[in-house]
Parts: structure tokens; C-alpha cells; sequence
């Protein structure tokens, strides 16, 4: 349970706290726009189109389920994007010239969340010189301590060449499991670590969260008083509070 899991489980919680939310799926395996109920019929235009042929994100963002959320689907066309843009002029500012050219009355939205692939790759790239911010969902796994280390290197990589705006928003512990003592210690770790980086609201370990994609649902919509969707709910109320503070500073 990570990245496309708390993508869309966020991205309803934000919604259900009265927030206007776009999620950009920008993985080629679709997860998002799966896991959103968006049919592959559905996607007509997806977020290849913006990248490699040039269309805006208003003509390609789909309604969800959901009051309130958004979606720009993505499908295995998009593993292309890579080898076609090539040597493309402003290849990895792509998608943050599309976000900038989105006409100010279109959508309204308050947040707009992006699902990146596994791995480091041009469409990564894309995201985090679109982004202002990362979050991190980290599984409280050993290994996942390891892949922290490398997306933080990742991170000052994009800020030092192509997006010095970019920080890291939050770091949220998921698959949390209180029986175990291997969730308790890399909790501590990150904590230690992280300080107030780390959200105070933990998703934890939840057979309902899991189920919910393959119903075509967040879990919220899926089961709302699971332990899952309290927890995501938890966390919406966190980020807002915490950019509703970043803005006042700024």
C-alpha cells in the first residue's frame, strides 16, 4: 500500500473536507484511473496526449465518482513518452508548462495530486519539476527505509537543476501494524529522522484499503468507517491544516 493507494485515498479524503482535488495519473500502468472507476473506454484522451501531442489538461480530465475530485487518466500508450520525446525542447518541464497554461476558471482546484511511477524516469522527472511539493508514503518496512534515502536523493537532484520551488510536503506512515515490532521501530526511525516532517495520522494496515481498488472505489467510497478511511481522513485534515499554514508564511 503506497504511492497510488494514498494518491487516491487522499485525494477522496480532500474531496469528503470540501477541497476541489485533480488527481494526475501520470504511471503507465493506469493504477490511479483504475483504482477511480475509470474505465479504459473512458479514456479517450489521457495525459500522453498533454505531454507528447500537445493537448491542455481541460481537454483531457475526467469526472469521477466522487463529488468534487478529478482525473487526467493515463494508459499504457504513456510508456512511449519517454523514447518520443526524445531530444524534445523543455522535455521535462512537459507537464508543469500544460499545469501553467490551464485557464485560471478551469476546474478550480484547491489541490492537484500527482501518481508517479515506481521508478526514476522522465515522467518522474516531469512530476517533480511540475510539483511544489512531494509526499512521501512510506510502507513501515525495512526495505522502504532504503528507497527513502534514494528518492531524497532524487529530490535535491530536481530542486538543484529544474524546480528549486521543490521540498518535501510530509512523509506518512502507511501498512502500519501495531503488533509488529518492525512498524514501531522504522515509525521511530522516520520520526527521528524527519521530526514534524512526518504526519501525525498513520494509515494502517487494512484489509478493506486493499480491497477497494479491484471494486473500482477509494476505499472511503468502498467502506467509510474501516480503520483505513479514518486514517485518510486523519491525514486530509493534516495536510490542509499544514498548507493553509505554509501559505500564511509564505
Amino acid at each position: 500500500m503506497g504511492k497510488t493507494t494514498t494518491a487516491i485515498n487522499l485525494g477522496t479524503a480532500l474531496a469528503a473536507v470540501g477541497e476541489r482535488v485533480l488527481i494526475i495519473d501520470i504511471d503507465p500502468q493506469g493504477n490511479a484511473s483504475t483504482g477511480l472507476g475509470v474505465r479504459r473506454e473512458q479514456r479517450a484522451r489521457t495525459i500522453y496526449d498533454v505531454l507528447v501531442g500537445g493537448a491542455g489538461i481541460a481537454d483531457t480530465v475526467v469526472h469521477t465518482t466522487v463529488p468534487g475530485l478529478d482525473l487526467m487518466p493515463s494508459d499504457a500508450d504513456l510508456s512511449g513518452a519517454e523514447i518520443e520525446l526524445g531530444n524534445a525542447n523543455r522535455r521535462s518541464y512537459r507537464l508543469r508548462d500544460a499545469i501553467d497554461a490551464m485557464p485560471s476558471d478551469a476546474g478550480g482546484y484547491d489541490y492537484v495530486l500527482i501518481d508517479c511511477p515506481p521508478s526514476l524516469n522522465l515522467l518522474t522527472v516531469n512530476a517533480m519539476t511540475a510539483a511544489d511539493a512531494v509526499l512521501v508514503p512510506l510502507q513501515c518496512e525495512f526495505f522502504a527505509l532504503e528507497g527513502l534515502t534514494q528518492l531524497m536523493r532524487t529530490v535535491d537532484l530536481v530542486r538543484g537543476s529544474l524546480n528549486p520551488r521543490l521540498e518535501i510536503q510530509g512523509v506518512v506512515l502507511t501498512m502500519y501494524d501495531r503488533r509488529n515490532s518492525l512498524s514501531e521501530q522504522v515509525a521511530a526511525d522516520v520520526r527521528s529522522h524527519f521530526g514534524d516532517k512526518v504526519y501525525n495520522a498513520v494509515i494502517p494496515r487494512n484489509v478493506r484499503v486493499s480491497e477497494a481498488p479491484s471494486f473500482g472505489k477509494p476505499v472511503l467510497i468502498y467502506d467509510l468507517k474501516c480503520a483505513g478511511s479514518q486514517a485518510y481522513l486523519r491525514l486530509a485534515r493534516e495536510v490542509v491544516g499544514r498548507e493553509r499554514a505554509r501559505r500564511v508564511a509564505a
